[in-house]
């Protein structure tokens, strides 16, 4: 048995739903009857509830305690390939307010009760006793990991678990639930189009561009009951960090544009759309306009 996979039935055992984690922390890669989301991923990424299928599958969701289900033959597998182990912090009961630089953790000493600290690579993550929803960019490198989300096990930590304090609920603005289709509110206009004439200074290709922006648009549309506020944000992060070292201008603000269309038409209130896209594009190190 490997270290990775003691360390798991030791926090499973504690109580903690575990699940294995590849280079990148990134979850390993879906069963093949999901490949390509080919089970369109849902319903266990939109609601709680656990993944059935026999290999661990649907990150968060497949997280678990049954040490019989760890060391299946399925699982076992993905251990061997495992690099590092995650939990399911709202499947405990918890909430991990992960703080990704130095100014985070000096913002959080301040403005957040002191509780369990955990040293990270670039930070802290604070684990506080009570589960809640989960959202990326509540401050600037800030992130609440509750329900249907992960954390990376990067220790047991340091000092007293405190209760979830309002301060760390308050970080996190409820995303509306997509209303049906008649109410969902539709951009007035088409919304622009990327071309060479707004990206003069990019060094990527139009091709490079639309197809991520393509991509990025799809990840939205296909969140057409919640989280498309929050997948906005994924996909203005990722878009932006792409073009850190261009030496602009980029034409970000029509990238924008289209992120923010995508998540209206979708049912997110256009304030909150937009919000969620400047601050991935912030967290990114870039700006809109």
């Amino acid at each position: 048995m490997n270290l990775i996979l003691q360390l798991a039935l030791e926090l499973a055992r504690l109580g903690l739903p575990v699940l294995p984690l590849r280079a990148g922390k990134r979850p390993v890669g879906n069963c093949p009857a999901c490949k390509d989301n080919a089970c369109g991923g849902r319903p266990n990424m939109k609601i709680p509830g656990p993944c059935t299928c026999p290999a661990p599958c649907h990150a968060w969701a497949a997280a678990t305690t049954d040490p019989a289900v760890l060391t299946s033959p399925p699982w076992l597998r993905a251990w061997r390939e495992a690099e590092a182990v995650a939990y399911h912090p709202g499947g405990a009961g918890l909430t991990v307010v992960d703080l990704d630089n130095a100014d985070a953790v000096t913002w959080a000493r301040t403005a957040l009760p002191p509780t369990l600290t955990v040293p990270s690579t670039r930070g802290e993550h604070l684990v506080y006793r009570g589960a809640m929803a989960s959202a990326n960019g509540v401050r600037p490198s800030v992130d609440v990991k509750s329900t249907m989300a992960y954390a990376r096990w990067l220790g047991y930590g340091t000092g007293t678990m405190a209760p979830l304090p309002d301060a760390v609920r308050a970080l996190v603005e409820k995303e509306e639930t997509t209303p049906p289709p008649s109410r969902a509110r539709v951009a007035s206009s088409p919304p622009p189009t990327w071309t060479r004439t707004v990206g003069s200074g990019c060094r990527h290709t139009d091709r490079y561009i639309h197809t991520g922006l393509q991509r990025g648009l799809a990840k939205i549309a296909d969140c057409p009951e919640n989280g498309a506020g929050s997948q906005a944000f994924g996909v203005a992060r990722f878009l932006a960090a792409q073009h850190t070292r261009c030496p602009g201008p980029c034409g970000l603000d029509t990238i924008a544009r289209q992120l923010i269309d995508a998540a209206v038409n979708v049912g997110v209130p256009h304030d909150y759309a937009t919000r969620a896209v400047d601050r991935g594009f912030t967290a990114a190190g870039a700006h809109a306009a």
